[in-house]
């Protein structure tokens, strides 16, 4: 007797008070092969994240009066780890500080646009790596497959964006990479000009991975970018 396996498409779940904007978002990543779930209010999204098991979500910047940011401050508290994008009308540094301190991993902007947000998602939603490599540098190991860092025996859980740029600094190793090279290959084109970012993540990583006080390894170059060395 043959068994068939049923491969799911990837629930997302679209935290959006507007209605109009809400249904236009469902329409699009039911197009696109994705399993969209609507919520319009705050209040029960982090039992619906709880039961759903989202692989991403998706947040509006304003909900209704609540801000998008304290919820996304929420979810990242109960432990979910799952990429989360934010929707929001000003694109502007504090904005987007704002949001990558609140847990986001990524931001697009209103008006909305079908292509700009299905290219994100995509993005976020790529097959996992199911290989078993890790990134070693001193006694701090990257785990690729899970995208955990390890550190004296302790487990290090990172959000998307933090994985990302501790990987790209752990394949240069002792190599300055400048603020531009962080910000192509880590960011892509839509922070291109500007390093606020980098600082921000920077400083998260540090706070993670130096957490029970050992060494620094992410270092300051002065007016020229980061590298990974031993000091």
């Amino acid at each position: 007797m043959n068994t068939i396996t049923i491969e799911r498409s990837p629930k997302v779940l679209v935290i959006e008070a507007d209605q109009t904007l809400a249904e236009q978002l469902s329409s699009d990543l039911k197009e696109a092969g994705y399993e969209p779930i609507i919520a319009n209010d705050a209040s029960a999204v982090l039992h619906q994240a709880h039961q759903l098991h989202p692989s991403l979500i998706v947040v509006d910047r304003m909900l209704g009066g609540e801000s998008g940011l304290e919820l996304c401050s929420q979810l990242r508290k109960a432990g979910y780890r799952v990429p989360l994008l934010i929707l929001m009308a000003r694109d502007t540094i504090e904005e987007r500080v704002a949001c990558l301190e609140a847990g986001a991993d990524d931001y697009f902007l209103k008006p909305y646009r079908s292509q700009d947000f299905l290219r994100l998602v995509r993005l976020y939603l790529q097959p996992d790596c199911k290989t078993t490599e890790y990134l070693r540098f001193s006694d701090l190991v990257l785990d690729l497959s899970t995208r955990r860092a390890f550190r004296n025996g302790r487990t290090i859980d990172l959000t998307m964006k933090e994985f990302e740029l501790l990987k790209y600094l752990m394949e240069h190793p002792r190599e300055v990479l400048s603020r531009e090279q962080i910000l192509e290959n880590v960011w892509g084109y839509d922070f291109m000009g500007e390093s606020n970012v980098i600082e921000v993540y920077i400083r998260y990583l540090r706070l993670k991975i130096e957490s029970e006080g050992e060494k620094r390894l992410i270092q300051t170059v002065r007016g020229v970018g980061y590298v990974l060395r031993e000091a």
